[in-house]
Parts: structure tokens; C-alpha cells; sequence
């Protein structure tokens, strides 16, 4: 799931040195934390944060499919 997540959010920015996407194994489910450079945040957002809405729902129909919960979090650096 990690390389999923990577693959689309480097396709994203504009500078894709700076993904960087950390995965955490919580009772709930699956934490994924993606981080990126300064200037590619709004990038990643959206407008309106239809963008990491939409990569959340991506994200979490797939892992819905192998009987997981995931959730997504920006983190700024």
C-alpha cells in the first residue's frame, strides 16, 4: 500500500525527492503519514481538499478489499 500511496503522491508534486510516506500499525488499522516539501502541500490538498479527499477514498476502498482500515494524514514538516 505504501508504493500505491507513494506512486500517486509523487505524480502530485512538483518536486517528488521530497515524499516521503511512513505507515504505523495501530490496533485500529493502518496510519499512513505522507509528508512533503513546503511548496507541494496545496498541491497534495486541493482545491477545497477535494485532492486528499479523493486519494483518502482511493486509499481506503483498496484496503477495504483486503479486510483493512487505513487512514490517511498529511503532516506538515
Amino acid at each position: 500500500m505504501k508504493e500505491f500511496i507513494e506512486y500517486i503522491v509523487k505524480n502530485l508534486v512538483d518536486s517528488p525527492d521530497n515524499v516521503d510516506i511512513r505507515c504505523f500499525e495501530r490496533e485500529r488499522g493502518i496510519l499512513v503519514e505522507v509528508r512533503v516539501g513546503q511548496g507541494d502541500v496545496g498541491k497534495v490538498v486541493g482545491r477545497k481538499g477535494l485532492t486528499i479527499k479523493a486519494l483518502r477514498t482511493i486509499v481506503m476502498t483498496a484496503c477495504a478489499r483486503l479486510g483493512t482500515r487505513v487512514r490517511v494524514e498529511l503532516v506538515e514538516q
